[in-house]
Order: C-alpha cells, then sequence, then structure tokens
C-alpha cells in the first residue's frame, strides 16, 4: 500500500503525536491519535497507528501496540517513520538484534534520517557492533560535520576497535576546529578532550608524542592531578628516571600517604638500587620530610625481614597504638602470609601488652602512655588470634578490652566476628545487635547486624533492622531491592537455601540477575550524555566495565546459588501438595476424614483472616505506591513480569535455567575452578559429553589436586562405561592435545586409583 499523505490539519496533530511522545504525554497523544484515526478517509494510515500503538506500549499495553504497530507497518511498507517505531518497540523488549533489522529498514526509504541514524549507533554500541557502528557514525560525520558529538563519536569509534593512530589524528582534526580564546581560560569541556586525545596517544604506543602533547597543552588542562600523574607514567615508560623521580616526589608532597607514589618512585629509583637497605632509604627520606605519615612506614614492611622488620614494625605499631588507629590490623593483613612475620608480629604486641599492664610504658625506659594505648593493643591481639585460628585467646583479649570500655562499638564488632569465624554465628548475631544498639543511627553498624542476622536464618529480624534506615510507608524488602541492595539479596538467597525455601532463594537469585541486566541497559542514558559533557575518559571506561560486569563477586554468588538449587531441583523436584494430599486422604478411615476435614477448615479459615490482615496492609502500602508505579509504568516497556517464588521453584526445566546463570559466569570468570566444576555438574546431568570433558580439562588447568575435580573425573569415566561410544570419542579427544598429554595421563592415573578405593563416593 502506498504511503499516505496527511493533509495540512491531520499532518499538524500527527506532528503533536510526536511531541508529546517525546515529552512522555503519552495520554494526549493518545486523543491526537483518535482524533486522525476517526476520520474514515485515515482510519488506517500506517504512521498514525504505528504512534498510537508505540504510545500505548508507554503505557505498558504491549500486545494492543504490537498489533497496531504491524497493522500499521501493513499499510504502509515504505514509511520510514513505521519501521523506525517498530524497532523502537523491539528495543524496549530489548530484542536489540530484530530493533537493527529494523532500523535499517527505515534507513532504505530515508537514509539521511539523522534521529534514525543516532538511534542506529546507540543500539550497535550497546551491542558492541563496532563496525557497524563505525559505519554509522560515519554517516552522521557527513551529514553534520558541523556537529562535537559527529566527530567524537567516530573517534570513539576507532579506539573501541584498537585503530588508535586512526583515533589520534580524528581527535586532532576536530580539536584544531575549536576557538580557545586564551590559553589560560577555564575550558573543561576542552580540558576533558585534550587529556581523552592523550589517553588514545598512549594507547597507541606513541609515548614520545603524548609526553609532548601534555607539555604543550597543560595550561589548558584543568585537572593538574591527572597532568602530573600522568607525566610521571610517561616518564618512566620512556626510560627518564630522574625527571619521573621528581614528578614523584612533588606528588608526595601533595599526597604523601599514596602507596601509588612510593611505588612510582621506587620504579624511576630502581636503576640505582641493589640492596633492601637502599631501597629503604627512599622511605627513610619519607620519614623526616613526613613525621606523622603512615604509608612511608607501612611500606617497607613488605619487603623487609628478620630484625630490620621487627624495628621498623615497632615504630609503626607504636605510632598507631598512641594515636588509637582501629585499621593497624587491616594495613597488616597482607603481611600474614608470611609465618616469619606473623612470629615477629606476635611476639612485639604481646611484649607491649605485657609492658603496658605493668607499666603503662611500651618498655621500661619509654614515656608513659593513655590507658587507650592498652585498649588498642588488646583490640590488635584479638584480630591476631582471630587471624591465626586461636579463637580462645582472641576472645580472651577482646573481652579484656570491653571490661575496660564498654561503650566502644569497635569491641564488639571484633566480638562478633570472632565467634563467626569459630562457627558460631546465632551468638555472632547477638554481638552485632549488642554494637548496633550502641549507635542506632549508624548505617554501616546496622548493615552489619542485617547481614549477620542473615547469616543466623534470622530473616524477620534482619528485614525489622534494615527497616530503620529504608523507606516509610513501605517494605523494607521491597525498598532494598528497588535501591539495588545486593548484598542484602544474596545473603537472604543463602539463608533461603539453607532452610531449603528454594522458590524464596531463586526469587532473590533473579532479583540480582534483573539488576545487572538494568545496569546494563543504563549504558543507553550515557551513550549520549558522555559525548554531549565530553566526559570522555570515564565513557571508555564504563564500556570496558559494562564489557565484564558479570564478573562481579555479587554476581557469581547469586549465579553459583541459582545453579546449585537448580541442579538440586533437577535431581529432587518438588512434589506437588495437592497429589501427595489425595494420597494420604485413600488410606484414612470415615472417623479420621470427618477429623482431618474439621481440621482443614479451621486452618482454612484462620489463613484466611491472615490474608484479608496481610491484603489490607498491602493496599494500603499500594495505595502509597500509586503515583510512583503510574510514572513507572509511563516508561518505555511497562510493567515487569512478577517474580513468583513457586513458580519458579517448579519450573520445568531446571537445567536450561541453570545454563542461563551458567554461560556469563564460563565467559568472565574462567579463571575460578568453580565455575567449570559446576558447568560440569549441568552437563554431566544433561548427558552432554564433549561440555563435560571441557569443563574437566579448563578446571585441571587451574588446580589439578582440587578435590571436587577428581570426583567429575571419575563421574566423567565411569558414566562413560555406559556410553561406551561416546566415552571413547572423549577420550580420543582428550588425548589428541599434545599439550594435555601430561594432564592426560595424570588424569587416568587418579582414576585408577579412585576406581579401586571403595571408600570415595561417586
Amino acid at each position: 500500500m502506498p504511503t499516505v499523505t496527511l493533509p495540512p490539519k491531520e499532518n499538524a496533530l500527527f506532528k503533536r503525536i510526536l511531541r508529546c511522545y517525546e515529552h512522555k504525554q503519552y495520554r494526549n497523544g493518545l486523543k491526537f491519535c483518535k482524533q486522525i484515526l476517526s476520520n474514515p478517509k485515515f482510519c488506517e494510515h500506517g504512521e498514525t497507528l504505528a504512534m498510537k500503538g508505540l504510545t500505548l506500549n508507554c503505557l505498558g499495553k504491549k500486545e494492543e501496540a504490537y498489533e497496531l504497530v504491524r497493522r500499521g507497518l501493513r499499510n504502509d511498507l515504505k514509511s520510514h517513520v513505521c519501521w523506525h517505531v517498530y524497532g523502537l518497540l523491539q528495543r524496549s523488549d530489548k530484542k536489540y538484534d530484530e530493533a537493527i533489522k529494523c532500523y535499517r529498514n527505515a534507513l532504505k526509504w530515508d537514509r539521511d534520517n539523522l534521529q534514525i541514524l543516532r538511534d542506529l549507533s546507540l543500539l550497535q554500541i550497546q551491542m558492541r557492533d563496532l563496525e557497524g557502528y563505525r559505519e554509522t557514525r560515519y554517516q552522521l560525520l557527513q551529514l553534520r560535520p558541523a556537529q562535537r558529538a559527529s566527530w567524537i563519536g567516530y573517534a570513539i569509534a576507532y579506539h573501541l576497535l584498537e585503530d588508535y593512530e586512526m583515533a589520534a589524528k580524528i581527535i586532532e582534526e576536530f580539536r584544531k576546529t575549536q576557538q580557545v580564546t586564551s590559553p589560560d581560560k577555564v575550558d573543561y569541556e576542552y580540558s576533558e578532550l585534550l587529556l581523552y586525545q592523550n589517553q588514545v596517544l598512549r594507547e597507541a604506543g606513541l609515548l614520545r608524542e603524548a609526553l609532548e602533547h601534555l607539555t604543550t597543552y597543560e595550561k589548558q588542562i584543568c585537572d593538574k592531578l591527572a597532568v602530573e600523574e600522568t607525566r610521571g607514567d610517561l616518564l618512566l615508560s620512556l626510560g627518564r628516571s630522574e625527571e619521573a623521580a621528581d614528578v614523584y616526589r612533588r606528588l608526595q608532597e601533595r599526597n604523601p600517604e599514596n602507596w601509588s607514589y612510593y611505588h612510582g618512585l621506587e620504579k624511576a629509583l630502581k636503576p640505582g638500587i641493589s640492596t633492601t637497605e637502599e631501597r629503604l632509604k627512599i622511605y627513610e627520606e619519607a620519614w623526616l620530610k613526613y613525621p606523622k605519615g603512615l604509608v612511608p612506614r607501612r611500606l617497607p614492611l613488605n619487603f623487609l625481614s628478620g630484625e630490620r622488620f621487627r624495628e621498623c614494625l615497632d615504630k609503626y605499631l607504636r605510632m598507631n597504638f598512641s594515636k588509637g588507629c582501629p585499621p593497624v590490623f587491616t594495613t597488616l593483613k597482607p603481611l600474614y602470609q608470611d609465618k616469619d612475620k606473623v612470629a615477629i608480629i606476635e611476639e612485639l604486641v604481646v611484649g607491649f601488652e605485657t609492658s603496658l599492664n605493668s607499666c603503662r610504658m611500651f618498655n621500661p625506659i619509654g614515656k608513659c602512655e593513655p590507658p587507650t594505648t592498652l585498649l588498642w593493643v588488646q583490640y590488635f591481639l584479638a584480630q591476631h588470634y582471630d587471624q591465626v585460628g586461636q579463637q580462645t585467646l582472641a576472645l580472651e583479649y577482646i573481652n579484656a578490652a570491653i571490661e575496660s570500655t564498654p561503650t566502644l562499638i569497635e569491641l564488639f564488632l571484633v566480638k562478633a566476628k570472632i565467634y563467626k569465624h569459630a562457627g558460631n554465628i546465632r551468638e555472632a548475631a547477638r554481638w552485632m545487635d549488642e554494637a548496633q544498639a550502641l549507635d542506632t543511627a549508624d548505617r554501616f553498624i546496622n548493615s552489619k547486624c542485617a547481614k549477620y542476622l542473615l547469616k543466623a536464618g534470622l530473616l524477620k529480624e534482619a528485614e525489622e533492622m534494615c527497616s530503620k534506615f529504608t523507606r516509610e510507608g513501605a517494605s523494607a524488602v521491597e525498598n532494598l531491592n528497588e535501591m539495588q541492595c545486593m548484598w542484602f539479596q544474596t545473603e537472604c538467597a543463602l539463608a533461603f537455601k539453607s532452610m531449603k525455601k528454594y522458590g524464596d532463594a531463586l526469587k532473590k537469585c533473579h532479583e540480582i540477575e534483573r539488576h545487572f541486566v538494568e545496569i546494563t541497559d543504563d549504558q543507553f542514558d550515557f551513550h549520549t550524555y558522555c559525548m554531549r559533557k565530553m566526559t570522555l575518559r570515564s565513557y571508555v571506561d564504563l564500556l570496558k566495565l559494562e564489557d565484564v560486569l558479570r564478573m562481579h563477586p555479587f554476581y557469581y554468588k547469586a549465579a553459583s546459588t541459582a545453579i546449585q538449587i537448580y541442579l538440586n531441583l533437577h535431581d529432587n523436584p518438588l512434589i506437588d501438595d495437592s497429589k501427595e494430599l489425595q494420597a494420604d486422604i485413600g488410606n484414612l478411615t470415615d472417623k479420621e476424614l470427618k477429623k482431618l476435614r474439621n481440621k482443614q477448615r479451621r486452618a482454612q479459615k484462620k489463613a484466611q483472616l491472615e490474608e484479608e490482615k496481610k491484603n489490607a496492609e498491602k493496599e494500603k502500602l499500594l495505595k502509597n505506591q500509586k503515583k510512583k508505579k503510574e510514572d513507572d509504568d509511563e516508561e518505555i516497556g511497562g510493567p515487569k513480569e512478577e517474580l513468583i517464588p513457586e513458580k519458579l521453584a517448579k519450573v520445568e526445566n531446571p537445567l536450561d535455567e541453570a545454563v542461563k546463570f551458567l554461560i556469563p559466569l564460563k565467559n568472565l570468570v574462567k579463571n575460578k575452578i568453580e565455575t567449570h566444576l559446576l558447568a560440569f555438574e549441568i552437563y554431566f546431568r544433561k548427558e552432554k559429553f564433549l561440555l563435560m570433558l571441557q569443563s574437566v580439562k579448563r578446571a585441571s588447568a587451574i588446580d589439578l589436586d582440587h578435590p571436587r575435580l577428581h570426583q567429575c573425573l571419575v563421574c566423567f569415566f565411569k558414566r562413560g562405561t555406559h556410553t561406551h561410544t561416546h566415552t571413547h570419542t572423549a577420550k580420543s579427544m582428550f588425548y589428541l592435545d599434545p599439550s594435555t598429554e601430561k594432564v592426560a595421563v595424570d588424569l587416568a592415573t587418579a582414576l585408577d586409583e579412585s576406581l579401586n578405593n571403595r571408600s570415595i563416593q561417586v
């Protein structure tokens, strides 16, 4: 059907529909659509039908929206508006590949439409179709060469494709067009452009050019700290050590507590450093220059040993204990990998405690210390003994500290931690509650307490604890979900799992998955914003972060929990309560049956009253949230599907659901052996032999001696005895790779030993 051109009156109405959509005035937009479509001549006008569908989609009426948009498209297949609208509809459902196809069809009928090209470029960068993104940005540059975003977008496309030299050339061409009235004028956007250009030059390996560029435009860059740090890094890379050392000394003066500046200075002076003593001189100079500095006294402890380590540690600890610095144990914790250093730490601090108890001094010829010094020494020793696994001694020291100062929150925190490490989580939660009671306005302590309560399985108490800081008039759990409070949800999932409430645990895991989807989708807001505001370095960092987003520990914990639950549900499917009840009823006498019916009626009445009470509270909450929900529903995509625990626990194919959580882990968390062991568990149940083989090979490359890997290998080859063909193929593939021949022999040996040992459970 050919495109129908609207007369002036209807055309003006159509333009108003577009404006209403842009300003989110969806109901007004529908009124104007009705005015056009009520005219018999234009009742099947394709573009109006498409816009009506798009507007309804924003109000959550998805099915009706699709029907109208498809009808409009059938009526006008040559309309770029209809194809564009269909693309927007697909994008709202996150069907990005389909949306890209729609945009390309729209461009066939209007190849120079800027809005369609921009929307296409957004989806291409979102989907990381970098080649397509570069082509689209080139078209936009040709159409709008005077626009800043056209040049920047084109340069970023080359940058992401790792063609750094081309990206640098494009930025330089664009920079020449920028008018800068005075070198001393503060222009943050131009400054960010220069810093981004310098970053591209460095990534291109053009270090000399990057240093010259930094020197030339230094006055016009506002972020002076970034200039100095970049200069130091460039001078180091170019081998200009003396100049780099001067830069890092200036940076130390600016911030003597920054670890990276000392490391930079060490690298700059490395050619002249041959012994530990010479390396220590760097820090001795800093002690004189910054007598109150803690970092220059802490860093030498990493490389010193023996008596020299003892001397430096002695001074460092005395400074911290006299001042009363609670985090001193945390800063020394990395040293606990060295047993000799741990012994020295223990000997020194126990000596301090003995001396302070007897004469209130670190040693007989020292100065008199305040009473709080002994308190912090005991606090440190409690953490020390907890770290080395001597919880009884740790409790003695922390109890002594609490007896002397019963109002210090940090002491109760450590006591709770000791009980947790000892395995008594209920007692740990009780002491954490004591800590929280000392300062009810501290959100950190509140969150810690809630976490411990969840670990102890006290879900209701944890929710009440969190409700002190959540929004009034809303459920704490719902509010924490809205705020994407993932530590709470992961702990809830683990608590529900331990209680065998698999549906509730899965709900929490899926909520966390949704948070990560939302974070990914939020990129859309930044693709245009960052180019407009010229925050280009942050934008590129954001894109790189999004590519590895699901490496985050919160996602890993949620995904592994969900996979374990789905595996359990596959092995032990939940029995339908109604079927089980019918089977039991069949075995009862008439008298027992009558008694059961009465009991069921009473229980039903009680449940009904509780349900009515619950519904009344829910109605009150919904009333408060009604306005907010209406606003949310007017966003693209409408309301989300509700997660119902019962449905999640009774899913038809648990293994397919488990695979959905597994795929991001296999792509991004390959370095953890648990990822491949979980993969094996899934593929073992699905009888995917080649994927099982892939999982054990990857796991063996990480840790060949892992006990769970050993079990997986036994299961793999034992299952193979029942499926000879598959196992033969798998073994052949395993031995075909020369690089894994030794691994294969070792695995086969381990297998033989395991099968002979009847005590091993397969």
